[in-house]
């Protein structure tokens, strides 16, 4: 029997990426509840932001013109911030604060550190420019431009920026729907002892943390009986209720393996076999037209994939218009001596080194060591065919980054 090919990492994603449809439908939220969300219209400005000029800084605003050496203006009216102004009196100056809408007449703002009160009024100790310290109308945004595009994921500062256009409620896509399906007999949940045998259910509470952090919905999440039937029927009934299934366990080539299989006899498979350390078995494929993502079992190559494969899967079909990452190059801290036929993504945190900021990876990376992702802050990347010298530069992705 031949031995399958693996597919290299960025044919699989470029393939994988082709079949992500962003989710119909939305429904609108409190903007207080919009945080990770993804908006589903365009968001044009409906006035200026801010809508009037106003003083950035706490003191004087008056008439540049005005000033003269030595001069004490009299303070003709005090202005706080959220009240109305009365238009400038020439020869005068406003006492203004942070905010406040500038007087009618006025046209420059003196911070107060460089003002002197006298008896006699407020003396100018600096230079005065036409429009100085003055917020300008529409300065952040005008009128009809576009604030947000659909596809944008809120942030907090999108959450602002909407606040700042007077936005209550916001129109979001829909979340994705996702099942989550863990094979193995030997699976058992936590607080349960063990049996000879036995493991516990690693995977599943990883992947729920990861898909809560990527603003799914879970619709399912069970643990899959090693027969070939319920995995067929489990497979069928996460189909008829998600937009796409993740499983872990199930896809390599032993005979207890069926979620391959079923794929292969009751739906399509896609891709099967990457060149990706961790995550080698990985599957794609569908069941009446669902997706499914077949994971490794190997809880350490679970997190891998997710953060490379599903991540920008996800992203693309929750509608986010960019789901790349970049990450940074930084120097190695480590040394690779042997060569592979798939590329790697090591464990690693970035530390000084030397005085230099540099990339150490965990010592073991084994597929089923999740206590080195614990240890480290996202993974480094070694090309296939290459080996690793301290200093090399490389390809760090924090996992902040991968997790959007």
């Amino acid at each position: 029997m031949a031995v399958p090919q693996l597919t290299p990492l960025e044919e699989a994603l470029a393939q994988i990426l082709a079949q992500a449809t962003p989710v119909a439908g939305s429904e609108t939220v409190n903007l207080t509840e919009s945080l990770g969300r993804v908006l589903a219209a365009d968001h044009h400005v409906p006035a200026d932001v801010p809508p009037a000029d106003n003083s950035a800084v706490d003191g004087y605003a008056l008439r540049y013109q005005d000033v003269a050496p030595d001069k004490a203006f009299p303070v003709s009216a005090r202005l706080p911030a959220g009240q109305a102004p009365e238009p400038i009196e020439p020869g005068t100056v406003v006492r203004i604060f942070t905010g406040s809408e500038i007087p009618e007449g006025a046209n420059a703002v003196v911070m107060q550190e460089w003002t002197e009160v006298t008896e006699t009024g407020v003396v100018i100790r600096a230079d005065v420019n036409d429009g100085q310290n003055i917020r300008r109308r529409g300065q952040d945004l005008d009128q009809g431009d576009l604030a947000l595009a659909r596809g944008t994921r809120i942030r907090p500062q999108e959450m602002g920026l909407l606040a700042s256009m007077g936005m209550a409620r916001v129109p979001v896509l829909r979340r994705l729907k996702v099942a989550i399906l863990n094979t193995g007999d030997e699976l058992v949940e936590p607080g349960t002892a063990l049996s000879p045998g036995q493991i516990y259910n690693t995977n599943r509470f990883t992947l729920l943390g990861l898909l809560a952090r990527t603003g799914c919905e879970v619709t399912l999440c069970e643990t899959l009986r090693d027969t070939r039937e319920t995995t067929h029927e489990t497979l069928k009934r996460a189909a008829s209720i998600s937009d796409l299934i993740i499983t872990t366990g199930g896809v390599s080539v032993g005979e207890e393996d069926h979620v391959r299989a079923a794929l292969e006899e009751s739906g399509e498979l896609s891709l099967w076999r990457l060149a990706i350390k961790p995550g080698k078995p990985l599957a794609f494929g569908s069941i009446n037209g669902t997706p499914i993502l077949g994971l490794p079992g190997n809880p350490a190559a679970v997190l891998v994939t997710f953060l490379v494969i599903c991540t920008p899967y996800i992203r693309k079909c929750q509608g986010v218009t960019d789901y790349r990452v970049f990450g940074e190059q930084l120097p190695a801290a480590f040394t690779v001596d042997t060569t592979s036929v798939r590329k790697e993504y090591v464990r690693a945190k970035k530390d000084i080194h030397d005085e230099h900021m540099a990339v150490a990876a965990y010592p073991n990376q084994g597929s089923g060591m999740l206590s080195s992702a614990c240890w480290a802050d996202g993974l480094a990347v070694v090309p296939e065919h290459t080996t690793v010298t301290p200093g090399d530069m490389m390809t760090f992705y924090s996992f902040a980054e991968l997790l959007g």
